[in-house]
């Protein structure tokens, strides 16, 4: 049978709302006394009554991870899962729950989840440029934080890594090959995220004097069949591309097996450069070159942010990371789909 609060704090010489700080991770509590309540609930097997520390603390202890878009489309993206488990990781490390969410559209849902559920914040994973959802989030009061870009500069917290910068070293990178008409599939541009790597792009081919023409920019949707949709337009182009700047892996394998379908071969006839280094791309057939982002640390950032600062801040004190931007770098990673061991060795 588990011991009492009471009892806890008789064994640690400590007043019972004492240990009732400790077990809600109170930042009022001296390091020492801390210390020893917590040898003492580790040697006593002690478990707090959940019900009645979300009364005295406030707070249920689980978040949500709200993703907008519909399950059968996030299963089928390898880079959701990969997300999920980061946020899944950081709430076990903090005694969080985390409830997993996929409203699609609906401006008010976002809040409903918190109310009705209880839940003591969000990790919302969309970069839409333009979210109602956000915007009334914003003013609902609701912490959250945000998995991308925002247009709310100053007002929302999130985490992103620099798409512009990884974006940009992609295709620097086939530049330096030698490669001039370098074409890109996007993802869709009502996302912060595929407008920053489109951008990147057009940046690195302007730093380099080549104005690509509108042509080379095709627009996809992050999935497979869409990066193929937009290689068969490539392709048919009078001017095909030498090489392509994919802006996501799941697309780059599309359009991959288009050029196949073609008669054509990666990187003989096209070099092809991705964007996430999902497990797959090292696997591919040439192996992928891509740009790392840490899916899975996006993810747990996100998640360490609210919890830590964001739903533990001091009361009264604004929280550190209120209003922050959190930006992971990223690296290329060079495998042969770029041509780089056919043009160097």
């Amino acid at each position: 049978m588990s011991p009492t609060l009471e009892q806890i704090a008789a064994l640690a010489g400590v007043s019972r709302s004492t240990v009732s700080r400790v077990v809600n991770d109170h930042p009022s509590v001296d390091p020492e006394t801390r210390e020893r309540v917590l040898r003492v609930i580790r040697e006593q097997d002690y478990h707090p009554n959940g019900a009645a520390r979300a009364l005295a603390s406030r707070r249920s202890h689980i978040i949500g991870l709200v993703i907008p878009q519909s399950m059968s489309a996030v299963f089928a993206d390898p880079y959701f899962p990969i997300l999920i488990q980061g946020v899944s990781t950081a709430c076990e490390e903090r005694d969080y729950y985390m409830l997993l969410s996929f409203p699609e559209a609906e401006t008010e849902t976002l809040t409903r989840i918190v109310r009705g559920a209880h839940l003591d914040g969000l990790v919302v994973a969309t970069s839409l440029m333009d979210s109602g959802q956000i915007a009334h989030l914003t003013r609902s009061g609701t912490p959250f934080v945000l998995v991308g870009r925002s247009t709310y500069e100053g007002e929302v917290t999130t985490v992103d890594v620099d798409n512009v910068r990884g974006a940009a070293q992609a295709v620097q990178h086939l530049l330096r090959m030698g490669y001039t008409d370098v074409a890109t599939i996007t993802g869709p541009l009502g996302l912060t995220s595929a407008v920053d790597r489109r951008d990147g792009y057009l940046a690195a081919m302007r730093a380099a004097r080549i104005e690509p023409p509108e042509s080379f920019i095709q627009e996809g949707d992050w999935s497979e069949w869409s990066g193929g949709r937009a290689m068969e337009t490539l392709l048919r182009l009078r001017n095909r591309p030498e090489a392509v700047f994919v802006a996501s892996d799941s697309m780059a394998v599309g359009a991959l097996k288009v050029i196949r379908s073609a008669g054509l071969r990666v990187p003989d006839d096209i070099a092809l450069v991705g964007f996430d280094d999902i497990p797959m791309a090292s696997a591919l057939e040439p192996p992928l070159t891509t740009v790392r982002q840490s899916i899975y640390r996006l993810g747990h950032t996100a998640a360490s942010v609210l919890i830590d600062d964001l739903l533990h801040a001091p009361e009264g004190e604004r929280p550190l990371a209120q209003g922050q931007r959190i930006l992971l770098a990223t690296e290329l990673i060079v495998r042969e789909s770029c041509g780089q061991q056919m043009r160097v060795g």
